[in-house]
């Protein structure tokens, strides 16, 4: 898939009286206009390193995973209702793998989506993912509207306030600092297909969990 249509990407602006969706802007120029006088931000320079990598399980465990998927991909919501749920029982928790979670973003829905997720910090990060999964195939269903006001509902499940959703949905500066991370991680690590893994440093894609746990027993 060519990364460029990304520069397309939606981001949500709720203006009070309705929710609207604008192209992620390059400057601050075509910010601007979109937000009001009162309202502009100002896009810096884009800076990847603010964007911090989600983990969980010991720094020194001696197993190092990095999951890339999509929040809108079927195939990672099986993953995560499945063998992610015993890989974090048999592995995270017992000290053994440390696993780092990064996103993907096939479509404007993961973006938003992913937004969500961050809104809360790493305190609540895999919580909110976990809502993701479990309903994805409720909140990916409608317009553009009615999907971006189900990510809100997800947010406030699971324990954000309006605000902090209003403030995560239209910082368009992180937005741009998404996207231009997801890019550097993707070519990076040659990722092409969700979810695929890095186990300690040698890449796999999707398998059941049996086939998981004889490369991680062998490691």
């Amino acid at each position: 898939m060519n990364n460029k249509f990304l520069i397309g990407l939606v981001l949500v602006i709720s203006l009070g009286f309705g929710i609207y969706f604008v192209a992620i802007p390059k400057t601050a120029e075509q910010l601007g206009p979109v937000f009001g006088a009162a309202n502009a931000q100002v896009i810096g320079e884009i800076d990847t390193s603010k964007i911090k990598d989600m983990v969980l399980g010991a720094k020194d465990a001696p197993i190092k995973i990095i999951e890339y998927a999509s929040y809108t991909c079927p195939h990672c919501r099986s993953f995560h209702q499945d063998s992610f749920k015993n890989l974090k029982v048999d592995y995270i928790d017992t000290n053994k793998v440390h696993f780092t979670y990064r996103e993907i973003y096939f479509d404007r829905y993961g973006l938003w989506a992913s937004i969500i997720a961050r809104c809360g910090g790493q305190d609540k990060f895999f919580a909110i993912s976990d809502l993701l999964y479990s309903k994805q195939k409720e909140w990916t269903q409608g317009t553009p509207a009615e999907i971006a006001a189900n990510l809100r509902r997800i947010g406030i499940t699971a324990g954000l306030s309006q605000d902090d959703v209003q403030a995560c949905f239209t910082d368009g500066q992180k937005a741009q600092n998404l996207v231009a991370w997801f890019e550097e991680n993707s070519k990076s690590d040659e990722i092409t297909s969700t979810p695929s893994f890095l186990i300690n440093g040698k890449k796999y894609a999707n398998m059941p969990y049996l086939e998981f746990k004889q490369i991680l027993d062998a490691q």
